[in-house]
């Protein structure tokens, strides 16, 4: 603690994502109407979504890093709950707001949250497994943790992205407004028992016995002189200006699906990635320390969360403004979602993995690729 108490500020210019990211926000509404025009020309339109999607992935490495702060002086498994819930919200409230504005976006919801099922168990869960298990061979971690996890992600995902292909009283890929409702608080009150169990009644089950405080040795980014209230007010300065440039990335990408010829999921994609990759990053290098269990806990975290906090809220947006939500996947990503959870649930069978458990993630994650630019 003294030696904390003893570092010198950290340097004012290492916050210069939220200047960019404000500066970038002020030149798109300040020039909206010579971006419109630049939306006829390809090179134009995919040049400011680059800048776009460059600026929004700088500023939530800036969240992740505050985040982490916090979460560490939290304490496991708050801290990571913490981390993964800002990702989150950050997520959700950018679904939001691009759904309930501009053109009439059915499926974006659903390209979002199985982009990030996709993404997060399959591609960076594979890469942490694969890089893990090139350096330390075998890990450990908690089992019961992966348990809980995939316990509450299952029914979610199977119910939130499959059932609608099932039911009678709508047609196509939807529900009724009884069984939107009825979906929403069954996604909230599964949210708040896995909060309930990891907080209060079983926080044991999250972490490993032989972590502790004082075992773990905490990364660079954990040494921050500044106090607690510092990082919480700039998690809420960088909030703000990412889920607006959000807005400004609509139309660009939509450019990019009708003019270019792109996947209609691409837009869910772009935002998982946006959104999670800083995050995952953290999970990767935990990873890489022999920390696992760190990885599982943000990993698993991200999609629990994700799907647990994106159905009411996209639930409640088409409800109240009246647009048409279609969650129901097709037939080839039903047969990728419902592989990609047997897979997952084979793999945290056992007590450790290894690298050959990483490699099966990371090839289901190229056959979603695959069958996103070519059905």
């Amino acid at each position: 603690m003294n030696s904390l108490q003893h570092q010198s500020p950290e340097p004012w210019w290492r916050e210069w994502p939220l200047a960019l990211a404000l500066l970038t926000l002020t030149f798109l509404v300040l020039l909206k109407g010579w971006i419109v025009g630049a939306l006829d020309e390809p090179a134009m339109f995919i040049g400011l979504l680059t800048i776009i999607c460059g600026v929004i992935l700088a500023a939530a490495m800036a969240i992740v890093r505050h985040a982490d702060v916090l979460a560490h002086r939290l304490g496991e498994p708050g801290g990571t709950l913490l981390l993964t819930l800002t990702i989150t919200g950050l997520e959700v409230a950018m679904v939001g707001f691009v759904m309930s504005s501009g053109a009439d976006k059915p499926t974006l919801a659903r390209d979002t949250m199985f982009a990030v099922v996709m993404l997060v168990l399959n591609g960076f869960m594979g890469l942490a497994l694969l890089l893990g298990g090139l350096r330390h061979g075998e890990q450990p971690y908690n089992l019961q943790s992966a348990n809980a996890f995939l316990v509450m992600i299952l029914p979610l995902t199977v119910l939130g992205l499959v059932l609608p292909n099932y039911t009678r009283s709508t047609p196509g890929p939807t529900l009724s407004t009884f069984q939107m409702v009825f979906l929403s608080l069954m996604s909230v009150a599964v949210y708040a028992v896995f909060l309930y169990v990891q907080n209060r009644l079983h926080q044991g089950f999250f972490i490993l016995p032989e972590e502790t405080a004082e075992t773990v040795p905490p990364e660079p980014d954990h040494h921050s002189p500044r106090p607690t209230w510092y990082h919480a007010l700039l998690l809420g300065c960088y909030g703000l200006p990412l889920v607006l440039l959000a807005k400004q990335m609509a139309a660009p990408l939509d450019a990019v699906v009708v003019k270019l010829g792109a996947p209609h999921a691409l837009g869910g994609f772009v935002m998982a990635v946006l959104v999670l990759t800083p995050e995952s990053i953290a999970a990767i290098r935990a990873a890489l320390a022999n920390r696992l269990q760190r990885s599982v806990n943000i990993l698993l975290g991200s999609v629990l969360a994700s799907i647990g906090l994106t159905i009411p809220l996209v639930i409640a947006v088409s409800l109240v403004t009246g647009r048409t939500l279609a969650l129901g996947l097709d037939a080839a990503d039903t047969v990728m979602l419902v592989l990609t959870l047997v897979t997952s649930i084979l793999t945290f069978t056992l007590p450790r993995t290894n690298v050959l458990l990483g490699s099966v993630h990371l090839l289901l994650f190229f056959a979603y690729l695959m069958l996103m630019f070519d059905r």
